[in-house]
């Protein structure tokens, strides 16, 4: 999403990647584990209802998390 000028949204996406990644570098959560609670978290805003834009802005959200999953998978390819 390259026009997000949310702050408070940002700064909750650094948060929540970094604690992913020092969850992962520490071995407290295998990548598998993870990568689940990454598809939940999408999951939950594919399957958001309300009104056309409250709808739109989950998909986005939905978008993101998956390209933060396949960036994931594709580091870890050689």
């Amino acid at each position: 999403m390259p026009d997000q000028k949310d702050p408070s949204g940002m700064a909750a996406l650094s948060i929540c990647e970094a604690l992913l990644l020092a969850l992962s570098d520490h071995n407290l959560l295998p990548e598998h584990e993870i990568e689940g609670v990454l598809r939940d978290a999408a999951a939950t805003h594919e399957n958001a209802v309300g009104p056309d834009e409250v709808r739109q802005t989950h998909s986005a959200v939905a978008e993101l998390i998956h390209q933060i999953i396949a960036a994931g998978s594709a580091a870890k390819r050689p």
